[in-house]
Order: structure tokens, then C-alpha cells, then sequence
């Protein structure tokens, strides 16, 4: 298949290299940016966020990938409707403007919630992901900062609509300074943390934010785990990129994932935050352009995938750790046939 360009695809040119467009799909709009030409690279962002995230690095990696970064449903500048925010429906979205787009197969770049998305991607549709890299992911633990899960709370929309009060945003944005001067680990990513803030501006962003995090988090932490199907990657090529300061989501989720992800590699950014791509974006998309030079996309057929699901979690076994979501993950050495 000839893989189309950015220019084949949208019109209106943004920045260097970089277009902007949108498309309508099942009555809703869903935003995004694009660039470059060659093997495509699907990068789905993180709550709250949109594609403005990913910035830095588009123009450097679509020297050599066809790079793709969509607004999630009730994010940026897609539509917010009141509709079904979980990473399901997400996956779907993706699936359905990929499809919109003539795109038949990508590599997967996810962070956070976008990594979540990523993972229920690959397991709902393994015959159009080639490969799938992990930044800072979802799904992968229990833990997750106390001010997301503060936020999944009754009341919390109210709370969050204080943010249009004279001075309210001022405030906060004097707090996130003042936790990055005392050099905690929230504190660096105190700008992308006002970033966020910033995305949230009206009730109907809001809703959509509640929404989704209540999809995934409740007061005690995450409610959604990859880890029990973490096997089916087995063969398809896996990379986890994480921050050893990351205040979100704990950088030992990652050395879980990687035990449970037979073949996967792993990347620890020392010092770096939930935003490993932002605070050092050259050695990011270093780093992933050596994964996707040194690796093949994968290419599952249907036994395959039969093979894998009835081998079942015999080659990864999960015990309960203080993580609840398998901290005490160890891997089989053995296969069981069926």
C-alpha cells in the first residue's frame, strides 16, 4: 500500500511541516495533526491534554514517518459531547479515523491515558498495530497521583468550575511554581501541569475531563489493567519510555509492564517527569527512532492470535502485590499447550 503524505490529506499548513485538519466522524468532529510521509506513527496524548503536547518532537520524526497526532474526543479541538469516554471507545476512535484517514496499520506512541488507549488498541485490533511504545502509561498499576484521584470525588466539577473565579488561575499557577522551586517531583511538570489547567477553560471541558477520568480512576486509584493480557504482545515489537521522577504515575509501574511484556525494552529518563517527551524531546525521539529502525512491524495473523488466547496467562503469572494490580508480576519461563 502507498502511504499517503500529510499534504494528501489535509490542506491548511501550521508551523514547519506540520497541517492541521479535522474530519467528522459518526457526527463528530476529531482534530488533528499530521506531518511528514512514510511508515505511520499513530501519537495519542494524555487526559486533559491534546496534541499540542506532542510539538516538540512531530517535525523531527516526520523526516522519516507519516506521524499523526489526533485530539481525543473532548479534548483540544475535537468535539465535546456527552458520549462514552472510555479507552474503549477511545481505541474505537482511533480505529475509525485511521480508517477515515485510508491509514490501514500504524506503530502506537501513548502516553498516560493515551497509553491506555494504545494498549486496548493493540488488543482490539493486533492485525493494524505494528509496533507499541508505552511513554508514562495508564493501566499498567493502581497508583496514580492523589490530585487525579481527589478529582474523580463528588463535587469535584464545582471545585474545577472555582477555576473561572477573577484570579483563580493565577493561583494555581503560583502554586505549581512554588512545588517546582522546592523541587518536589510534581513541581517539574509544573508548566505542563498549567498547560492543562489552561485546556479546561469552559463547563463543557470540564465535563468532558470529569468523564474521563472517572472512566479509568476512582478514589482509590486506577481501575483499569492491561496487566492480565500483557502476554498477547508477545511478538510484536514493545517499548516503554518513563521518567525515574514521575509524580502521576510511578516510574515501578514500569519495571512491572516490562517483566509482563515478554521482549519489551525499557527506557528510564533519570530525572525526568510524566513528560519524558517534553523535557528532553531530542533524546525521545532518538530513542524511538532506533526502536522502530531496529525493529519489524509485527504481523499477526488470525491462528496466531487464537494461539496466544488459549495459551493464556500460562506464560506470565500475576500475584497480588501492595500495588493491587500485580507489583508482584513474575514471569513463567514455561508454556502450557492446550
Amino acid at each position: 500500500m502507498t502511504r499517503p503524505s500529510a499534504r494528501a490529506l489535509v490542506g491548511t499548513r501550521q508551523d514547519i511541516g506540520v497541517e492541521v485538519g479535522s474530519r467528522v466522524v459518526h457526527g463528530y468532529r476529531r482534530a488533528y495533526r499530521i506531518a511528514g510521509a512514510g511508515p505511520p506513527v499513530l501519537l495519542i496524548h494524555g487526559i486533559g491534554d491534546s496534541s499540542a503536547t506532542w510539538k516538540d518532537i512531530i517535525p523531527d520524526l516526520a523526516r522519516n514517518h507519516l506521524v499523526i497526532a489526533p485530539d481525543l474526543l473532548g479534548h483540544g479541538d475535537s468535539d465535546k459531547p456527552r458520549a462514552d469516554y472510555s479507552v474503549a471507545a477511545y481505541a474505537n476512535g482511533m480505529r475509525d479515523l485511521l480508517g477515515v484517514l485510508g491509514i490501514d496499520s500504524v506503530t502506537l506512541v501513548g502516553h498516560s491515558l493515551g497509553g491506555g488507549v494504545a494498549m486496548q488498541f493493540a488488543y482490539q485490533f493486533p492485525e493494524r498495530t505494528e509496533r507499541l511504545v508505552l511513554v508514562a502509561s495508564g493501566g499498567l498499576g493502581r497508583g496514580v497521583s492523589a490530585v487525579l484521584r481527589a478529582a474523580t470525588l463528588p463535587g469535584a466539577q464545582a471545585v474545577f468550575s472555582a477555576l473561572e473565579l477573577p484570579g483563580a488561575r493565577a493561583a494555581v499557577s503560583a502554586a505549581m511554581g512554588l512545588l517546582d522551586v522546592l523541587g518536589t517531583d510534581l513541581g517539574i511538570d509544573a508548566a505542563d501541569m498549567r498547560r492543562v489547567v489552561d485546556t479546561l477553560p469552559d463547563a463543557t471541558s470540564r465535563a468532558a475531563f470529569i468523564r474521563t477520568l472517572r472512566a479509568v480512576v476512582d478514589w482509590r486509584g486506577q481501575v483499569v489493567t492491561m496487566l492480565d493480557r500483557c502476554y498477547l504482545v508477545a511478538g510484536m515489537p514493545t517499548l516503554l519510555m518513563w521518567g525515574s521522577r514521575d509524580a502521576v504515575l510511578p516510574v515501578r509501574h514500569a519495571h512491572v509492564a516490562q517483566a509482563a511484556m515478554p521482549g519489551s525494552r525499557l527506557e528510564i529518563f533519570d530525572g525526568a517527569g510524566h513528560f519524558p517527551f517534553r523535557s528532553d524531546p531530542e533524546r525521545f525521539v532518538k530513542v524511538l527512532e532506533t526502536f522502530l529502525n531496529e525493529t519489524s512491524p509485527s504481523m499477526f495473523s488470525q491462528e496466531d492470535w487464537r494461539g496466544l488466547l488459549r495459551q493464556g496467562r500460562s506464560a506470565t503469572r500475576l500475584t497480588q502485590g501492595t500495588d493491587g494490580f500485580g507489583a508482584g508480576l513474575r514471569v513463567a519461563s514455561e508454556r502450557s499447550a492446550t
